[in-house]
């Protein structure tokens, strides 16, 4: 029975095998690099006639003036981002399961989601018009009110805060979607208790719909934890300059620069390596945590 189970299934098994490739291909044979973190990597002598000087990279990068530095703001960017990040789409959502007119409703989804499918290349430039003190709207109705130009991407008092904000502007549409989702599944009978009981929207809101919501909440929370060494590369790389380092040079930017423009081979290797085994152990801490909350189970 189990040998014609699977012969039934076989097409299915042969439709993976590509992906599985691909997974193959560009996530588990690249790992052999891993050792470059471990060498004084040369590329004309290749993996195995560079010298092998073992934590020496690591020692290297604890060394560097700028590491505590990029530490801390990696931490801030991806901490903000994903507080903010779930915030604001849970607010979106119960906003819109009051909206009554279904053809509202569905065109304010349609707006809010549409930047999710846009490259941050795109939006990097839309961003730098928007945002730019000389031209920029938002300068200019900042200054129709009396206030001074704000340099939003040349100050590093307020680089971080733009990363964030126009993060959650790019993402926050899909997730508000995931929650409209969760919101249909809440069962009418408990907002008919609640009207025959006389509470209000308010009340309702608050006693039926937020507790109806509060697993899939901690499940998104949780299993964003595996992403707080995550800043966002191609957002800030694309954003960023050299006036912001200090508030905006995150581990992905410092290993770009390190690695490809300075050809420090070995050491960037090392950070990436320090930012993948730190990422491994939030993101099972996260899925723990997700099951003991939640009952999130990956199989």
């Amino acid at each position: 029975m189990a040998f014609l189970k699977t012969w039934r299934n076989l097409p299915l098994h042969i439709m993976i095998f590509p992906a599985l490739a691909l997974v193959l291909v560009y996530s588990y044979v690249p790992m052999a690099g891993i050792v470059i973190g471990f060498q004084n990597f040369l590329p004309g002598k290749g993996l195995f006639g560079s010298e092998w000087i073992g934590l020496e990279n690591f020692r290297y990068l604890l060394d560097m003036p700028d590491t505590l530095q990029v530490l801390r703001n990696t931490l801030l960017i991806a901490s903000l981002k994903i507080v903010v990040g779930e915030f604001f789409p849970i607010f979106v959502a119960l906003l819109l399961n009051e909206v009554r007119k279904l053809w509202f409703k569905r065109g304010v989804q349609t707006l809010i989601y549409l930047p999710y499918f846009m490259s941050w290349v795109i939006l990097g430039g839309i961003l730098i018009d928007i945002l730019s003190p000389s031209q920029g709207i938002v300068n200019q109705m900042l200054g129709w009110i009396g206030f001074e130009p704000v340099y939003f991407l040349g100050s590093n008092d307020w680089f971080p805060y733009t990363m964030v904000m126009s993060h959650v502007w790019k993402e926050f549409g899909f997730n508000t979607i995931v929650y409209l989702a969760i919101l249909t599944s809440i069962s009418p009978s408990l907002y008919e208790a609640a009207v025959i009981d006389g509470a209000g929207r308010w009340k309702q809101t608050l006693h039926v719909t937020l507790p109806g919501m509060v697993p899939i909440i901690l499940l998104m929370t949780t299993l964003s934890l595996g992403n707080v060494l995550n800043a966002g590369f191609d957002q800030i790389f694309i954003l960023y300059s050299p006036s912001v380092y200090d508030s905006g040079d995150i581990i992905d930017t410092l290993v770009f620069r390190t690695g490809l423009q300075n050809a420090q081979y070995g050491v960037a290797t090392a950070v990436g390596l320090f930012k993948s085994v730190v990422s491994f152990l939030l993101i099972s801490v996260s899925y723990i945590v997700s099951y003991r909350m939640a009952n999130y189970r990956i199989f």
